[in-house]
């Protein structure tokens, strides 16, 4: 489809949703009144007329924890962003660095730590998403999310294994969150368009509640060029094919039994440099090669809305998986040799129950994973290497209020792993993890202090598909990774004013790091840094600042890109600033955020496994608005304007791959941007 195409299938769209807005006006929102009714009605109530509150579950899968660093993208915040990237979802939060400028190369990095080294569900779904390191280690449509927790450093017990430095909880949406009060049947169609690469999104979704039974369908997909950097230059291999979808079932009974199934699944399908995340091609091997990236999650959970005394049970049995596929070169002819697919998949679940007491909760149960890293190469001679390992563990969590200024949260589990390697040999390891935090008000409505400290038992994680070797031998006394973190900060609040500041530390021991030729190569990674923000809010608008400082060393070196593959990436100094401000009566909301990355020379010195010279990493300055508008007359349709790179800046985003190196040339970012929308809800 040509250009010319893209645009007329967007002028119709528009024209198409402008037309059906007056049909849907008399389908639009109750009134304020009638709102509050309706949502108290849903509120399930107790024998003696208490109101039960829904289950908050946040941070892996995980419930909040007291003294933690929790970083939560609420729904508001995800409306007022309307991300197109895993890198918008997190404006304002340096703490969490996205490298990559394209969804299929982008790579999450909290306080410094690679995503990897974090349990990370979707829906309460554990990941296992390292399938090529020039690849991201997540591929999902930000469309699809409803919130997104980050619990830094510091873990619950029950956000799950491996929570090396930290948990991370992605929320997809459901049918409720999206239905207008009083209507128990919607759906929306969206339509954008993105100027410098010429890409054109669409989605449409349906879904409804009757007789306790809920549905919702959603798809999107975006196509597109390359995009232009701040530079002027056309950055081959990012142009856009992607496809995303998502659907629900559930059923809840009158005793609040609720059963839901969900399956999401996104495919990218495009050519790409032929490393993906930079430009690094060696003798003949061509400029782009095709890469096709699919990611898919199932889940099914159980859980009681209604509960009563200790029984509030929550059941997931879920299957998530992520396949990569893209053609071998022979380097002397320049001739496709094979296509090699590498595939991670993961078979998890758990079982347990929240007993709430007067001052408290204790959540208590046991989890499971069986997951599969495996790489089909159909060469002469092919290559079928596959790692596995499983796990079950079981764990506790107490979260307290023993008196009215203190919150304190403990916890534990034990882990068993069974490990079997690419030669078939067997290793079982087990361990013990444990975690303590806890805030108190020294003022009461004023000042908060805050701490934690946890020690992590990972296991023998499994090696990336591309890198894994049929010869691979494995040593007797394989060590299981280990960690330890430590958080402490500060939080001052006086009515509008929210001033915060911390402190961080993660110690990840005896990480693995896999070569060609050595399965159970390992480093020691020290991540820490510090924290400082303030942020202002009233009626209608906030105003926010942050500012962290992150440094992190490999075996006592400070890191870089490449050999913080699956570690870690140098972050340095970054501050961030946001704002906005809504006309209510208007019904016009406008904001913007600036990023700003200071000059970086710690990647100037060389660590002993680095490839070539290094290079400082330059500073940067990226500004981002957005006004959209929503006729008061006519609530169910939204046109939205952003402006991405708003001075044309021609940079690098400071946690992406290879910047760091002489020879190497990466990814620019997309220069200046226009992003038109539309949203039509019935």
């Amino acid at each position: 489809m040509t250009s010319g195409s893209y645009r007329a299938l967007a002028v119709g769209t528009a024209l198409a949703l402008l037309w059906t807005s007056g049909a849907a006006l008399s389908q639009s929102a109750l009134p304020v009144a009638d709102e509050a009714s309706a949502e108290q009605e849903a509120m399930p109530v107790t024998s003696d007329g208490a109101t039960l509150l829904p289950r908050l579950d946040v941070g892996a899968g995980a419930e909040g924890t007291a003294g933690t660093n929790l970083i939560a993208v609420t729904p508001e915040e995800m409306d007022r962003k309307k991300p197109a990237n895993l890198r918008e979802i997190f404006t304002g939060e340096p703490a969490v660095a996205i490298g990559g400028s394209i969804p299929s190369t982008q790579k999450i990095y909290v306080n410094g730590v690679d995503e990897t080294n974090l349990a990370v569900t979707v829906d309460g779904s554990r990941q296992n998403n390292k399938v090529f390191h020039h690849n991201g280690t997540y591929l999902i449509d930000p469309a699809l999310l409803k919130a997104v927790t980050v619990q830094a450093g510091v873990a619950p017990a029950d956000a799950g294994p491996a929570a090396l430095g930290g948990s991370m909880g992605l929320e997809t949406k459901d049918a409720v969150d999206l239905l207008e009060p009083g209507r128990n049947f919607g759906g929306f169609l969206t339509g954008t368009w993105d100027t410098n690469s010429e890409t054109f999104t669409t989605g449409a979704s349906a879904f409804g509640m009757q007789d306790g039974f809920e549905f919702l369908g959603y798809i999107n997909y975006s196509k597109g060029g390359n995009f232009t950097a701040g530079n002027g230059e056309e950055m081959l291999g990012t142009g856009t094919n992607l496809l995303a979808g998502l659907g629900k079932i559930a059923y809840e009974t009158p005793e609040g039994n609720r059963f839901e199934l969900s399956h999401e699944q996104v495919r990218d399908d495009a050519l790409r440099p032929y490393r993906a995340n930079a430009y690094i091609n060696i003798r003949n091997e061509p400029v782009l090669r095709n890469y096709e990236l699919n990611r898919q999650n199932t889940v099914f959970t159980y859980t009681n809305t209604m509960p009563e005394g200790w029984w509030d049970p929550k059941v997931v049995l879920a299957y998530s998986r992520t396949q990569v596929e893209t053609p071998v070169f022979n380097r002397a002819t320049g001739e496709i040799i094979a296509p090699a697919i590498g595939a991670t998949s993961s078979f998890n679940g758990k079982v347990e129950n929240k007993f709430s007491f007067d001052i408290g909760s204790v959540t208590a149960g046991f989890d499971f994973y069986s997951d599969r890293a495996k790489l089909s190469y159909d060469a002469v001679p092919p290559e079928f290497p596959d790692e596995r390992a499983s796990n079950v563990g079981a764990y506790a969590q107490a979260r307290l209020e023993p008196f009215d200024r203190a919150r304190i949260s403990f916890g534990g589990r034990i882990d068993n792993q069974w490990f079997t390697g690419v030669d078939d040999t067997d290793f079982s390891n087990a361990g013990v993890s444990g975690n303590l935090s806890g805030e108190y008000d020294l003022v009461p409505d004023f000042l908060t202090a805050k701490a934690g400290i946890s020690h992590v038992w990972g296991g023998i994680p499994l090696a990336e598909n591309f890198i894994q070797n049929p010869a691979w031998t494995y040593p007797d006394d394989l060590e299981a990774v280990t960690s330890n973190n430590y958080t402490v900060g500060l939080e001052a609040r006086f009515e509008g004013l929210t001033l915060e500041a911390s402190l961080f530390r993660t110690d990840i021991d005896n990480a693995r790091f896999p070569t060609a030729g050595n399965a159970m190569r390992n480093f020691d990674l020290r991540t820490k840094g510090w924290e400082i923000g303030a942020r202002y809010e009233w009626d209608a608008a906030f105003a926010s600042i942050k500012y962290a400082d992150i440094s992190a060393d490999v075996d006592g070196i400070p890191a870089d890109s490449e050999v913080g593959r699956y570690l870690t990436t140098p972050i340095g100094q970054i501050i961030m600033l946001g704002g906005g401000y809504t006309f209510h009566d208007w019904g016009v909301r406008l904001g913007g955020d600036v990023e700003i990355a200071l000059k970086n020379e710690d990647t100037l010195v060389k660590h002993p496994t680095d490839p070539s010279d290094k290079v400082a990493l330059p500073g940067y300055t990226v500004a981002n608005a957005f006004v959209e508008y929503t006729p008061p007359t006519h609530t169910n349709f939204t046109l939205r304007a952003d402006v991405r790179n708003i001075f044309d800046e021609s940079y690098t985003n400071r946690a992406s791959y290879g910047q760091d190196f002489e020879g190497v040339k990466p990814h620019l970012d997309p220069g200046r941007s226009f992003r038109l929308s539309a949203t039509m809800r019935f």
